[in-house]
């Protein structure tokens, strides 16, 4: 108990065990230190101190343990236990060490090994003395020899404690662990002189403890340490035979429950670790090393060592019999290590073995050895080798397995095999292995069962693959497995269905012709598993549902030319695919097609013109064009001494004229024209020779049109406009003269082209009138034309009329011509006459009345109007279907006459097919796209006040397959009537 009333909180007391080892921390007026049970090992003395700030207080007990007398009966003497035994070695009296100078100059990693060998079981503790030790010691005045640092006794032995006081007078004092010793027969104390000595008789583990003397105010102390008495070996090790694979057990038994013992392989250390081989097993005195399964290699000298004696046994590892599988046809090999020179026999299943050709029995040394070349299923059983003069065995077992085996001799090539779709397919595979092997079957990462349309049977020496109807999609690869214990065995049998192919894609017909076409196909997706032999081909009208084969022979290629068909008609074709198996559901149909011929050629190819980038060809159209009309025209082009064809064109031209631009000056080049239409081109159309890419000079020539030959006359007031043509290159040079004088061009308007020129008078005046010379130069050459333009207006008054006689209803009048002729010629004069009542209404003279008064006005007159005439006619004309058409005439008439347009005597208003143009006497009608039925007799009619004319012809339009029908029509509408009329006739 701990009185502590006048503290104001706990105190910390500590419990120790010994001098340095701390048991535990409480705090607490209580204290209790309890023991679950007694063991030599708790004997010590034991302390608790209490501090409080600068306050201290310790209190220290014994505690010693002693046994129970226990009687021993030997009863029968174990012979044998005896005989196993070692003699244990008596113990040599070894000189007293001192072990502190031995730890002051041994290394730090010797410490834990020092205290081991001699007994100090508080490593600890014996560090932090040590620590202390070796501090410097002051010198003491009271002390004139101090205590040493340590001091060492054995368990009951006698320890003397001395030092020398400087002045003897002094008193001194002695401590353990804070405690004063007083004089008692354990502690005895003598003085000699300035010596101050204390003993203390019979040692015990309680005295090893913390002492010091006081002398006044001064202290010397010292640390004494008890050392337990020696570890002894009772029991040693023994020598142990045992075999690979066996477990080992090497025990010994020392003097003490719980001793601290170390365990040496070959005088190497061993630990009782978690990865270690070895492990340690304590029972009380009992200490034991154990092997769980021995090697080869764990054959060495163990030993074991206390802190009083050691032992040392050999361990040997032999080589026993093992478990053997080995595999058919392989090599049997027994072998087992016993004592050297102890032979021995062979048994199998309890029969000896004796040595031949197939087996051989084999000794050398320690090692028997059994050997058979070649394992055969007979082989196996238990086998066992039994040294002599033992009345020991070592069995063994061998097993003697077959791999599994597939046996594919029967497949095809690549393993292979083929069935066709809708049919049964079993397929057995012979299979070897000792044990039976386990069968599986698998077709990619799926298992293949015992049941359903697809399963796997097996038996005892084969497994079937049964496909009960085969499809499309059970081709591809089986994987069949075997596995036992000898090991596996795996192959890929591909499995083909094959079927009709899959029906070809739909055919493209890439060119026709007037009864035939070219027609291409793609092969089928899936050939169903067997080569395609070739193709069959049908048609059909596309108005019609019945198909005709159109080749008996299978068509190898994939391109066919069907002939025979009918230009115009629609057609579509499919395709059959073929193989061994047989023929594939047609293919779609093709797209629809007409049979088209190309165009003849184009005829009356000519240079229209050169210049010297530049090259102008002409042509007419073809004769033959066909159902398939004209789309166009190619025009193309080589120079000359090369084969490479230019086209002038990339887009088709309609018309019968092309210019072809970047020439080089100077080269030749050579044309050709192509008429193109839905068919194809047609044979090309050459020029006969080379053309040279150079400017031709032509002379000029002026095309004065008829009209211009005469006078041009025209009133005050209109427009005058004349186009006056002209030719000549290079370009020709146009100048214009009136009278002899450059022309006013602030009057008259002048324009120049390349082909003509044009004088444009707005509204013309008198003065107007005159000589207009036209000249066209071409470098050195000219040509001159001269046109006379009038412009007339009325004329004055006549002058001087006179009566001259008068008789009955008759009257002669004179007169003279007017000044002013309004510059044209009288060509006559109009008569008026007037009554005299009314003198207002003048008529025309015609009768006079006698008796009745007149007045007559006189009138000049001229006349330059002229009634509508045709200078140029229509022309018959045959037209393209699809194509514009034009109907070209010129007319002249003054006034201008008004133009209408007639179809079979029908005028044509306002229908948008035809364009009507009108220009400087030139009529056009332009049919737009004609068709068979716009064939017919087109009227040109022209009339004015003076008159009227018109001209007619006759326009055939060729169409597609419709030419025919239109010839037939016009037969029965035109020239039957007229045949039947000349038939009625009498013959002459």
């Amino acid at each position: 108990k701990v009185e502590a009333k006048d503290l104001l909180r706990k105190p910390n007391v500590k419990w120790f065990k010994g001098k340095w080892m701390d048991l535990a921390s409480k705090a607490g007026k209580h204290l209790q230190l309890k023991e679950s049970f007694e063991r030599h090992t708790k004997v010590r003395n034991y302390r608790c101190e209490v501090s409080y700030k600068d306050k201290f207080d310790s209190c220290s007990f014994d505690l010693e343990v002693t046994g129970k007398m226990v009687t021993y009966d030997a009863g029968e003497l174990d012979f044998s236990g005896l005989l196993k035994r070692r003699e244990i070695k008596p113990q040599e009296e070894e000189p007293e060490v001192d072990v502190w100078e031995l730890l002051k100059n041994a290394n730090p990693s010797e410490y834990e090994k020092i205290a081991f060998q001699y007994g100090i079981t508080d490593l600890r503790g014996m560090l932090k003395r040590l620590k202390r030790m070796r501090r410097e010691v002051k010198k003491s005045a009271a002390f004139a020899k101090g205590l040493d640092p340590a001091y060492q006794v054995d368990k009951g032995g006698k320890v003397r404690f001395m030092v020398e006081l400087a002045d003897p007078t002094v008193e001194l004092k002695w401590y353990k662990n804070g405690q004063e010793i007083r004089p008692s027969a354990k502690y005895i104390f003598e003085h000699k002189g300035n010596q101050r000595i204390l003993f203390i008789n019979n040692c015990t583990m309680t005295d090893d403890a913390r002492y010091y003397v006081t002398a006044g105010d001064e202290k010397c102390s010292t640390e004494l340490f008890v050392r337990d008495p020696p570890i002894l070996v009772t029991k040693g090790l023994e020598d142990t035979n045992t075999y690979v694979g066996e477990r080992v057990e090497l025990s010994c038994e020392v003097s003490e429950d719980d001793a601290n013992v170390k365990w040496f392989k070959n005088g190497v250390e061993l630990t009782d670790e978690a990865k270690s081989r070895y492990r340690i097993k304590v029972e009380g005195k009992k200490h034991t090393l154990i092997i769980e399964e021995a090697a080869k290699n764990d054959s060495a000298t163990y030993s074991v060592m206390t802190t009083g004696g050691q032992s040392e046994a050999k361990l040997s590892i032999s080589l026993a019999l093992q478990d053997q599988t080995v595999r058919l046809g392989q090599e049997i090999h027994l072998k087992c290590e016993i004592s050297e020179n102890v032979e021995g026999k062979w048994y199998k299943n309890g029969q000896l073995i004796e040595a031949s050709d197939r087996v051989k029995l084999y000794h050398k040394g320690r090692i028997h050895r059994f050997v058979i070349g070649s394992a055969a299923v007979d082989d196996e059983g238990e086998y066992m080798f039994v040294p002599d003069a033992y009345n020991i065995n070592i069995p063994c077992k061998v097993h003697v397995v077959d791999p599994p085996k597939l046996h594919l001799d029967g497949l095809g090539e690549g393993n292979t095999v083929t069935v066709v779709a809708g049919s049964k397919l079993r397929l057995e595979i012979p299979i070897t292995g000792e044990p039976t092997p386990k069968v599986t079957w698998s077709k990619g990462d799926k298992w293949i069962t015992d049941s359903g349309r697809i399963r796997a049977e097996t038996y005892p020496d084969s497994s079937c693959l049964v496909i009960d109807v085969a499809e499309r999609e059970d081709s591809g690869p089986f994987r069949i497995a075997l596995k036992n214990e000898a090991g596996e065995d795996t192959a890929l049998i591909n499995i083909k269905v094959v079927d009709v192919p899959d029906p070809p894609q739909a055919p493209d017909v890439t060119e026709v012709g007037e009864d035939w076409c070219v027609m291409t196909w793609e092969p089928p997706a899936n050939d169903g598993g067997s080569p395609i032999l070739g193709y069959f081909i049908e048609r059909k009208k596309k108005q019609s549902s019945r198909w005709m084969r159109l080749n008996f022979e299978l068509c190898k290629e994939t391109t066919f030319e069907p002939k025979k068909m009918i230009e115009g008609v629609a057609y579509e074709v499919r395709v059959f695919a073929v193989n061994a198996i047989g023929i594939s559901k047609p293919s779609m149909p093709s797209k629809s097609f007409v049979p088209l011929a190309v165009t003849s050629p184009p005829t009356l190819l000519a240079v229209d013109g050169v210049t010297d980038t530049t090259v102008t060809m002409k042509w007419r159209p073809p004769d033959h064009i066909g159902a398939a009309g004209l789309d166009g025209y190619v025009v193309e082009y080589c120079f000359e001494g090369t084969d490479e064809w230019i086209v002038a064109n990339p887009e088709l031209t309609d018309k019968t004229k092309f210019t072809i631009s970047g020439l080089p000056t100077g080269s030749k080049i050579l044309v050709r024209v192509k008429a193109v239409n839905a068919a194809g081109e047609s044979e090309p159309r050459y020029h006969p020779g080379p053309i040279l890419v150079k400017e031709v000079i032509e002379p000029p020539k002026i095309r004065l049109p008829r009209h211009l030959k005469q006078t041009y006359t025209r009133r005050v007031g209109e427009t005058v406009n004349l186009v006056i043509p002209f030719q000549g290159k290079p370009r020709a040079k146009v100048s214009w003269q009136k009278n002899g004088s450059p022309i006013d061009k602030n009057q008259i308007n002048i324009r120049n082209t390349e082909n003509d020129t044009i004088i444009f008078i707005r509204k013309a005046e008198r003065n107007h009138s005159g000589e207009y010379n036209m000249k066209v130069e071409v470098e050195n050459l000219e040509d001159k034309a001269t046109i006379d333009i009038q412009i007339v207006d009325r004329p004055g008054p006549p002058e001087v009329v006179t009566i001259e006689d008068v008789w009955g209803e008759n009257v002669n009048l004179s007169w003279k011509p007017p000044k002013d002729d309004g510059n044209a010629a009288i060509t006559g004069y109009t008569i008026q006459k007037a009554d005299k009542k009314s003198m207002n209404s003048y008529i025309q003279c015609s009768e006079n009345l006698q008796g009745k008064v007149y007045k007559y006005p006189v009138y000049d007159d001229f006349d330059f109007s002229e009634r509508p005439l045709f200078t140029q006619p229509l022309v018959n004309t045959f037209a393209v279907a699809g194509y514009n058409a034009t109907l070209n005439c010129s007319v002249r008439g003054n006034p201008k006459p008004k133009i209408t347009w007639l179809k079979n005597k029908v005028i044509i208003m306002n229908d948008p097919k035809y364009r009507m143009f009108s220009n400087q006497g030139v009529c056009t009608l332009e049919i737009r796209k004609p068709s068979p039925y716009d064939g017919g007799t087109y009227t040109c009619h022209a009339v004015n006040q003076l008159g009227e004319a018109e001209v007619d012809c006759k326009l055939e339009v060729k169409g597609k397959g419709l030419d025919f029908n239109f010839r037939f029509l016009y037969f029965l509408m035109y020239l039957l009537p007229q045949l039947k009329s000349a038939s009625k006739k009498p013959l002459q």
